[in-house]
């Protein structure tokens, strides 16, 4: 389940995506226009900079900005920077695996093979989608910025 990081995480990435390139905005701009708690998106807009998603810059005319084009950017990879890894389970994670105190024969776990499949599926469709894509699905709005992106 996406966590409320990971869901303020994305709308920022958004937010950045329609600026103009090369241009910065403020943490508090992006709250207020997102609405999510500034000090909250401080500790994940520092996340996203530690993990080279995002730049920022102090001073006058600093901000945040893309650190590459939101066409490059997968959503997969923000989930999992922000929110650990896609599988719904330990044990159905492939960069997290850890086994179930419980389960006798992992290969065989009808839970961890059901949860597989459905980490697969959702893999499947993060790891292709953009914040790009998800600019373009805002309407009009975002499939004009798209040109620049």
């Amino acid at each position: 389940m996406l966590t409320a990081k990971g869901k303020y995480g994305l709308k920022a990435l958004v937010h950045l995506a329609r600026l103009p390139p090369g241009e910065t905005t403020q943490s508090q701009e992006i709250a207020a226009a997102n609405n999510v708690p500034k000090k909250f998106l401080d500790a994940i807009l520092g996340d996203l900079r530690n993990a080279g998603i995002v730049h920022s810059r102090k001073g006058p005319g600093g901000g945040y900005r893309l650190a590459r084009a939101a066409r490059e950017i997968k959503v997969g990879n923000v989930i999992r920077t922000l929110d650990g890894p896609l599988a719904p389970i330990a044990c159905a994670s492939r960069t997290a695996y850890q086994p179930c105190d419980d389960c006798k024969d992992v290969k065989s776990c009808t839970v961890r093979i059901a949860m597989t499949r459905a980490r697969d599926a959702m893999a499947e469709v993060l790891d292709k989608m953009t914040i790009a894509d998800m600019l373009a699905s805002s309407g009009g709005r975002g499939a004009k910025l798209l040109e620049r992106v």
